[in-house]
């Protein structure tokens, strides 16, 4: 007996389904069904937000959610944020400020990013608190909040 599910997402502004058991992550459905491997899975245990994807909008840690909770949910991954003219205006200023490094929680880094600049979040405390569910070893944080700074400054976060 087959104890699949089918779980329909906009996946990036595409209309996807998948066939997935019940206890399947979307963190695994994004890696190994969709083939989209830029989410990362650092601890698997919601701490360090290698995983972060917008779930309807929301940074959310992929690691943590289930698969068949999503249905009829949209799913945007760091391959699909931006849109036709390029990257998102955060990728572009975590580049220009050097606040990339060894680039494994770039992709968590860069979806809460550009959901605080969605959200219009200005105040460094608070963009601080908000991007506090990642962990980065590598850049001390500095260049990543002069990224949003950037970002914001742009108008076109």
């Amino acid at each position: 007996m087959d104890e699949r599910i089918v779980v329909r997402l906009v996946l990036n502004g595409e209309e996807r389904s998948f066939r997935v058991a019940p206890g399947r992550r979307l963190l695994d459905l994004l890696r190994e069904d969709a083939g989209l491997t830029g989410t990362k899975e650092g601890c698997g245990a919601g701490e360090c937000g290698a995983c972060t994807v917008l779930l309807d909008g929301r940074p959310v840690p992929s690691c943590l959610v289930l698969a068949a909770s999503c249905d009829g949910a949209a799913v945007v991954t760091v391959e699909g944020l931006g849109g036709p003219a390029g990257s998102h205006p955060f990728q572009r200023a975590l580049v220009a400020s050097g606040g990339v490094q060894c680039g494994f929680c770039t992709p968590g880094l860069v979806m809460t990013g550009a959901a605080v600049l969605e959200a219009g979040v200005t105040a460094p405390a608070d963009q601080a608190r908000l991007l506090s569910g990642n962990l980065c070893r590598c850049t001390g944080y500095v260049k990543v909040f002069e990224a949003l700074r950037r970002a914001g400054e742009d108008g076109d976060g």
